[in-house]
């Protein structure tokens, strides 16, 4: 027990050593004020550090100032190009539609000039559309009876400078009408060779993109026909006018065993290209004759 309590004593300081460490620590506090090397200007600290705050701050404000006004830009530059692009697109097309109209004013210049040298009477039409039937490989004209169109009239169209043998009228309606084509199966016109006047049957193998065939030559004919002679219509049957260009004599099938000869013929006309046609009336020019 005494050992602990002199441990105890030894542990405790005195009062004088109190006040020794005060008066130590209040002359280093007055000595460190009073020397000049020593002097700490507290404005100087505050304001630097003032300084460097309102620094950062402005930094910092310049920085999202130029960040939002990035994102504006960006924005207005997104739009801009967004109309720019659809004013292109909108250009694009009123090109297209230029050109396209210029390329349809080129054709119709051309139907019109083929109009005026045909000495038939004559209704121009348009193709419309193809037989809802499917009866025949007919398609649809936008002429009528309103217009003078009437069943059995020859069709007539213009194709690389030359008129053609379209077909020929099989039903017509009030304001519209059915073309039978040359090349359907069911067709079939009276024709002869162009020089030498031999005569046959024009018939169709059922394509547009096919040939034609002229059965019923005879067979002395063969020395007068060549490759690339042309078939045009003759008047037989009151059908169709007698002239029109229907093909070329692209070959010949002569047979031994048979007494007539069959000619392949490439039409004139491109019948996948066809837009405008030509319904001729031939018994108006018939009785405008007669009444002269």
């Amino acid at each position: 027990m005494a050992v602990k309590r002199n441990r105890k004593q030894r542990r405790r300081l005195s009062p004088e050593v109190y006040v020794f460490v005060l008066l130590f620590l209040v002359s280093f506090s007055a000595l460190l004020f009073s020397a000049r090397s020593f002097i700490v200007d507290f404005k100087d600290v505050g304001l630097s550090m003032f300084s460097g705050a309102r620094g950062g701050i402005h930094e910092l404000s310049s920085l999202i100032s130029q960040t939002v006004l990035s994102v504006r830009e960006l924005a207005a530059l997104r739009r801009e190009y967004a109309e720019l692009t659809d004013r292109i697109t909108r250009y694009e097309q009123l090109e297209r539609n230029a050109a396209e109209i210029d390329q349809e004013n080129r054709r119709l210049r051309e139907q019109l000039g083929f109009s005026r040298t045909i000495s038939y009477r004559h209704i121009p039409a348009e193709i419309i559309g193809r037989d809802p039937d499917n009866l025949y490989k007919a398609f649809a004209i936008n002429k009528g009876k309103h217009a003078g169109v009437t069943n059995n009239m020859a069709v007539i169209a213009f194709h690389n400078g030359t008129q053609g043998l379209v077909g020929k009228v099989i039903r017509a309606g009030q304001f519209e009408s059915l073309v039978l084509p040359l090349y359907d199966v069911s067709c079939s016109v009276a024709a002869r060779l162009a020089v030498s006047r031999y005569e046959g049957i024009v018939e169709g193998q059922g394509s547009p993109n096919g040939a034609l065939v002229m059965r019923f030559i005879q067979k002395r004919a063969r020395d007068e026909i060549n490759h690339g002679d042309m078939i045009v219509s003759s008047s037989l049957g009151g059908v169709y006018p007698a002239g029109i260009n229907i093909g070329r004599v692209t070959g010949i099938n002569d047979r031994d065993y048979e007494i007539s000869m069959d000619l392949v013929l490439e039409p004139v006309i491109d019948f996948s290209r066809l837009e405008y046609v030509f319904v001729i009336d031939i018994q108006k020019e018939e009785e405008g004759e007669g009444d002269g």
